[in-house]
């Protein structure tokens, strides 16, 4: 049985004020991504200099440079390749240090010269080893650099990391918006918050004469950001000196700070900085062993807002052995009977991919069957393991919120 409602004052509270300023991992406030739909927008450059420009606004600053097939953020900075970084007693890789960035690549690990022949697990694996597996002391920001695209990396970074936001970097012309919007969208449906847009290679200024020129056209990144209702955070222009200091190892952030493209970038860190600040606070991750009710995850009331997203839940509670509450942030209230859950999961082996059609029988599902762990996954879903051994099925909030809608519906057509 499944019942709905606005929330309850007799809910237990673990919190009565959200934790705006919570760490992401042990010391790291906060984890953003920066990403792009194609190649060649410059993503790795904006990754390096955003975060020079951040720690000139006073953050310690981390990167990960998460293109773990096509590195190119050591060579940015000037780091040598092919070395075996040291270790810590405790095994974690210490992280290279340029102009006071830790930096974490597999350009380090590979060298210049030797291709990292992976599959995509593996390609996974490494990509959680440097986020925990890295010596990264305090941070308030780490960046992860990633590579194009909506693939393994993306997917393995929305489901494993928690992450604040993720900065989306375009050029103006019509073919790299287009491929940055299907980019936005992927991140938008794991409900990964955009914090922006930055356009690049927005105009070129000609140095001997001063004329400028919109080489990839104009304008093309802030209309997406209007059109998508998300933050535009700033142009960069076509800059030469941009080039040539990546190619030399030293980002004109650092290079050269009074120059135009580096005022840029320090505005756009500004602008990114006011939009992490305003971050709606979601729940720690968890794995909560549902008998004993051990690492269970918050039930922030005082997170509720009146416009809050129906689709973020501020609160999960084992609300008796058979109901699993749900609060969401606009204060909204479901409680699962955990067996209709069971039976309610959507994954290739309890429903047919294509057709839709039902796999699962739900003579086979006991009635005592309940869960045995749960865990959260990224921002956007919960995983269970269930007490008959089922654990593939993830569902996604949005899912979530929806059955419970679903489950109301019939309850008034049933009155």
């Amino acid at each position: 049985m499944l019942t709905t409602n606005k929330h309850q004052p007799q809910a237990p509270s673990t919190s009565s004020q959200p934790a705006t300023s919570a760490e992401k991992l042990p010391g790291i406030r906060h984890i953003i991504a920066v990403g792009s739909g194609k190649g060649g927008v410059g993503k790795s450059t904006v990754s390096v200099n955003l975060g020079l420009a951040l720690q000139q606004l006073g953050g310690r600053v981390g990167i990960i440079d998460a293109d773990i097939l096509g590195p190119s953020i050591p060579g940015m900075l000037g780091i040598p390749t092919g070395e075996k970084p040291e270790t810590t007693p405790e095994g974690k890789m210490i992280p290279a240090q340029r102009h006071d960035l830790k930096v974490v690549s597999m350009g380090m690990l590979t060298g210049d010269d030797n291709p990292a022949v992976l599959r995509g697990p593996m390609v996974g694996k490494y990509l959680k080893m440097f986020v925990s597996g890295v010596h990264w002391g305090e941070l308030d920001y780490l960046i992860i650099d990633l590579p194009p695209g909506t693939g393994d990396i993306q997917l393995t970074l929305a489901q494993s990391m928690p992450l604040s936001g993720v900065v989306i970097v375009t050029t103006p012309q019509a073919v790299s918006l287009k491929i940055a919007r299907r980019g936005l969208r992927m991140f938008e449906k794991v409900q990964v918050k955009i914090l922006g847009v930055v356009e690049n290679m927005r105009t070129f200024t000609c140095s001997h004469c001063g004329e400028n020129t919109d080489i990839f056209r104009h304008g093309g990144g802030e209309q997406m950001s209007e059109e998508l209702g998300v933050p535009f955070l700033g142009a960069l222009p076509l800059d030469i000196d941009v080039v040539i200091s990546g190619d030399e190892g030293l980002p004109i952030v650092a290079d050269q700070p009074m120059s135009v493209s580096a005022k840029v970038y320090t505005s756009i860190a500004a602008a990114l900085v006011k939009q992490v600040s305003e971050a709606v606070a979601v729940l720690k991750p968890f794995v909560w062993t549902w008998d004993n009710n051990e690492g269970a995850p918050d039930w922030i009331e005082g997170a509720i807002r009146p416009a809050g997203s129906e689709k973020t839940p501020i609160g999960f509670l084992r609300r008796d052995p058979r109901t699993l509450s749900i609060l969401w942030e606009d204060g909204h209230r479901d409680d699962f009977d955990v067996r209709d859950l069971r039976l309610a999961c959507h994954c290739a082996l309890c429903i047919e991919e294509m057709s839709g059609r039902k796999l699962l029988d739900p003579k086979t599902i006991r009635s005592d069957v309940s869960p045995r762990k749960i865990v959260s996954i990224g921002n956007y879903a919960i995983q269970f393991s269930w007490s008959d051994g089922h654990n593939t099925g993830i569902y996604s909030f949005k899912d979530l919120r929806a059955l419970g809608a679903g489950a109301a519906a019939k309850s008034i057509d049933n009155v």
